[in-house]
């Protein structure tokens, strides 16, 4: 016959009350965050097809060339980056010669990253596109009526894409002049607020091109790195290097030539 001694049997009740607690929390986090993903995801995702209409890469073997390409740049920018979320500048040497198109397919690259989310900011505010080309309807406006209005606040400009942790702020309403938004205190407090609310959010710029304005100069100080799209065929060697002279050597990723506008 065995001695029962009642402070252990208490013991054993309490570990085993802990252990129920713990494994509880658990599932309801576990359950928190399935329903957070799939309420951030509603709408349902595009088809391969209807990315190729919008110029994007996926993950299919239709697009592959272009999608490694596209994975060699974030594997350049993750070594450069460490550990730590950052902010990416894409700006072209002249006008038309694909910088939207990069900084959209960039940014669709690290969204393939099931742990990463990644944020497309349209601030080319002159000539406004990636809303166009992505499908989106920015009925809510944009990057410039936040700047001009910024009781709005940024959470409501923030649009889905149909590309799973891709997201858009697009430029808004378009505007002659962008120089006074980007040297704003507004403007870095914007990006600082959506880069430290989410340390898997890598934020992409889609500036204007570097030839005919400050605007691409003046973004590079809101960035940690830029990548400067070049021309193919287009872009003289000269004009490259004018346009790299632009910008730290610290922050430079690369070049990009392009083919596509």
């Amino acid at each position: 016959m065995t001695m029962k001694n009642p402070e252990n049997d208490n013991m054993s009740d309490r570990i085993s009350e802990v252990l129920e607690a713990a494994a509880h929390n658990l599932e309801l986090r576990k359950s928190s965050s399935q329903s957070i993903a799939r309420m951030n995801e509603s709408g349902g995702a595009l088809a391969p097809v209807q990315l190729e209409q919008r110029r994007m890469i996926h993950r299919e073997e239709s697009v592959r060339q272009q999608s490694d390409a596209f994975r060699e740049i974030r594997t350049r920018l993750l070594a450069m980056g460490g550990r730590e979320n950052f902010v990416t500048l894409v700006v072209a040497v002249s006008p038309r010669s694909g910088s939207s198109f990069v900084a959209r397919n960039l940014a669709a690259a690290f969204a393939f990253d099931e742990a990463k989310t990644s944020l497309l900011v349209d601030c080319n505010v002159r000539y406004p596109n990636q809303h166009k080309v992505m499908g989106v309807e920015p009925l809510r406006g944009g990057l410039s009526d936040l700047m001009d209005h910024p009781a709005i606040g940024i959470e409501s400009i923030i649009y889905h894409t149909g590309v799973p942790h891709l997201r858009l702020i697009p430029a808004g309403k378009p505007r002659e002049s962008s120089s006074e938004y980007f040297t704003s205190h507004r403007m870095r407090a914007v990006i600082d607020s959506l880069r430290s609310r989410y340390a898997d959010r890598y934020l992409f710029l889609d500036g204007p091109s570097v030839k005919g304005a400050p605007d691409a100069r003046i973004l590079a100080d809101l960035a940690d790195f830029v990548v400067v799209v070049a021309g193919y065929g287009k872009d003289t060697p000269g004009a490259i290097s004018q346009a790299l002279s632009h910008f730290e050597p610290s922050k430079l990723a690369g070049v990009v030539f392009n083919q596509a506008p």
